[in-house]
């Protein structure tokens, strides 16, 4: 079984579960967990921030950062297809009494600028007050350069609004950006300036379980506060920690290794739209930047493609969308450690056979 669903999918490797056997333990509620604490303590210098707070997912850190940044009543300036507005089952209003304000994509995946600037709310009883801006990179695998990620933040610092990234993949992003240099240098870069940042370490770096949330000490203070009050403290959460820590010291140059393969896959799933007539104005494959392949296939027929996929033990996710002439499903392929070249070039020979 290949499994492309999700690089959430990951399992520790031996080096990661001996580490996790390793780990000296203590109550991280308390604060004196070592493992955690150095963790915390690792990511933020890695990363250019004050302090760090370790959480069980990537979700959590999102709704805490928003729940420390924002009162009931504010706002937050969200993408439609943000993490924190679409698949976050809404836990900012529920749960935060936030008013999200969400704004359109651009074919790149950023949000203009002229979009949020002209989001932002006037001080007047009548609007909820805008307090934050949300960023998400990588966004649906498209990298946020540098240069926007540094526009957003001047845009705030203008009109006094705190900033905060869903940085899920951000090693994904800076790897990209790096270009065979320092992904650590890089994703410092592109956290710059920035209030906060949510970093999941069981994505693409691999780790069983959990996120971390970074910024300013008096801000991770007041997080601690929401953790708890959320249920997201641990208490010999070490054990968990030292397989973050495994990750961030072992796993973030393996990235490029996903997105080599991400590419090979684009190139094979593209020359199987030119080459066989069953897909022929049928398909199309949208270009990776990272470690996500989009594929888009007519309905009608992608079902059955999706199907022969499972028969032939890949696995995948897709999901229905229509245009003005036809309904299409789009598939998505994610590439992870758990994914090496040969099962690439496997399951291009079962799309080829289909």
């Amino acid at each position: 079984m290949t499994d492309f669903r999700s690089d959430t999918v990951t399992r520790p490797t031996a080096a990661m579960k001996q580490a996790m056997l390793d780990a000296p333990l203590g109550d991280d509620v308390f604060g004196d967990d070592p493992t955690v604490n150095r963790l915390q303590e690792m990511a933020a210098r890695l990363l250019g921030f004050e302090a760090a707070l370790f959480a069980p997912s990537g979700t959590q850190t999102n709704l805490i950062a928003l729940m420390t940044h924002c009162q009931r009543g504010d706002e937050a300036i969200v993408g439609q297809q943000w993490h924190t507005y679409r698949w976050e089952a809404g836990g900012m209003a529920v749960l935060g009494s936030i008013q999200p304000q969400p704004l359109e994509h651009q074919p790149d995946g950023t949000i203009a600028l002229a979009d949020i600037e002209a989001a932002i709310k006037p001080d007047d009883p009548h609007f909820a007050k805008t307090r934050l801006i949300v960023i998400e990179n990588t966004h649906g695998g498209k990298v946020l350069p540098l240069s926007y990620m540094r526009e957003v933040q001047a845009l705030a610092q203008r009109q006094g609004l705190r900033t905060h990234i869903d940085g899920a993949r951000l090693f994904n992003a800076a790897v990209a950006l790096a270009g065979g240099g320092d992904p650590y240098a890089q994703a410092r870069n592109l956290c710059q300036s920035y209030d906060s940042l949510s970093l999941c370490l069981s994505k693409g770096l691999g780790a069983p379980v959990g996120s971390l949330l970074l910024g300013s000490r008096d801000f991770i203070a007041q997080a601690r506060r929401v953790r708890k009050m959320l249920g997201g403290g641990m208490r010999q959460a070490g054990m968990l920690a030292a397989a973050g820590i495994h990750a961030l010291e072992h796993h973030v140059h393996l990235l490029a290794d996903d997105h080599a393969n991400a590419q090979l896959l684009t190139e094979g799933l593209t020359r199987a739209t030119v080459q066989h007539s069953r897909f022929a104005g049928k398909a199309m494959v949208h270009p990776a930047q990272t470690n996500i392949v989009f594929f888009d296939l007519e309905a009608e027929l992608a079902d059955a493609f999706v199907q022969y996929l499972a028969d032939h033990e890949i696995r995948v996710t897709s999901g229905y969308y229509k245009t003005k002439e036809r309904a299409m499903k789009r598939i998505r392929w994610v590439t992870h450690l758990d994914v090496n070249q040969a099962d690439v070039e496997r399951a291009l020979k079962i799309v080829n056979a289909f």
